[in-house]
């Protein structure tokens, strides 16, 4: 069923795992999983951002590097296949150039459709995440899961799924987390290490205090979002994502249906994080009216030429309607 992963990296001596520009835990557990997996291939990690302060809790987090192998043999796009997650990469004409002109496979779970436009093969199925895609390939094609490839995909698996909690995760989920535990990842292990780092300084608590009081309500309080300045971004972001620190908290608010944290830059771009909860399972439909995507429950987006105001306006109009159609 995966064969042409095999395929694709026979005979390949250097391969670079690429992360589009909103790195996750899922696509930094993904990344790091392909590196201890393909143990006799030199593998690369690129992603155009740095990965995010809350991530560093994964082992070999900082050998994500944003200097692009333009000689590896083959690429790997892991954790999207949409081409609005990989226009910071593809707007430098010379990486642009080497995606079209050398071997590059895709592995995804989002129902996202496929809309790259450079040559590619790729495995796409809605998972959990796409650490568990990964582990499939793997245990089918007969490639060894060590103990540091284990963690990854556990780690990677649980910040997908919140933990366990979302509704992506199937039997087959808890299935290869008991799989991963007798290869020696251990979650409360693992867990500790992510708690560790999730800590807040009196500085982040203030600011998260800051955030909450900025929440605006609309929909009769079913749609709550919150607006993250540049400002914001410039002086907290390396210390702790400002989505990190309110989406939770936005989501559990009483009668909030759709949450969403909005970001703006100065050049115009637009950033957005949606949580859903049960009762309104619609955040990649609200995510693809702005160009983006993801699952049912969590989404982002990137647009343009507007701002918070005019995003909550759209949010406004577009939830009640989709929420009907979901129906």
């Amino acid at each position: 069923m995966y064969q042409k992963f095999s395929e694709f990296i026979k005979d390949k001596k250097t391969i670079c795992v690429i992360q589009a520009e909103n790195p996750d835990g899922d696509s930094l557990g993904s990344a790091i999983a392909l590196d201890y997996l393909l143990d006799n291939i030199e593998v690369s990690m690129y992603c155009p951002i740095d990965i995010p302060r809350y991530l560093h809790y994964f082992a070999d987090w900082s050998r994500v590097t944003d200097e692009f192998d333009y000689r590896a043999d083959g690429y790997i796009i892991v954790d999207t296949a949409a081409t609005v997650l990989l226009s910071k990469l593809l707007e430098d004409t010379a990486i642009r150039n080497r995606l079209y002109s050398a071997p590059v496979f895709v592995i995804d779970h989002h129902e996202t459709e496929d809309d790259l436009d450079f040559p590619h093969e790729s495995i796409i199925e809605t998972r959990s995440a796409s650490a568990e895609l990964i582990y499939e390939i793997a245990t089918e094609q007969g490639i060894d899961i060590t103990k540091p490839a284990a963690e990854a995909i556990m780690q990677a698996i649980m910040s997908d799924t919140l933990g366990l909690t979302s509704s992506s995760v199937t039997a087959r989920t808890y299935e290869i987390f008991a799989d991963l535990t007798r290869r020696g990842a251990a979650i409360a292990e693992l867990e500790e290490a992510r708690r560790e780092y999730m800590k807040k300084s009196p500085r982040i608590l203030d600011y998260k205090a800051d955030l909450i009081k900025r929440i605006d309500y609309s929909l009769d309080g079913e749609l709550a979002t919150v607006h993250i300045p540049w400002n914001d971004i410039q002086e907290y972001s390396d210390e702790y994502n400002p989505n990190v620190l309110i989406l939770e908290e936005l989501r559990l608010v009483e009668g909030v249906k759709v949450a969403v944290a909005v970001k703006t830059y100065p050049d115009g771009k637009v950033t957005g994080k949606i949580r859903c909860s049960n009762g309104a399972p619609i955040a990649e439909k609200i995510a693809a009216y702005f160009g983006g995507g993801g699952h049912a429950y969590a989404a982002g987006f990137r647009t343009y030429d507007t701002n918070y105001e005019e995003v909550v306006r759209d949010l406004v109009r577009i939830v009640p309607q989709l929420e009907a159609e979901n129906v």
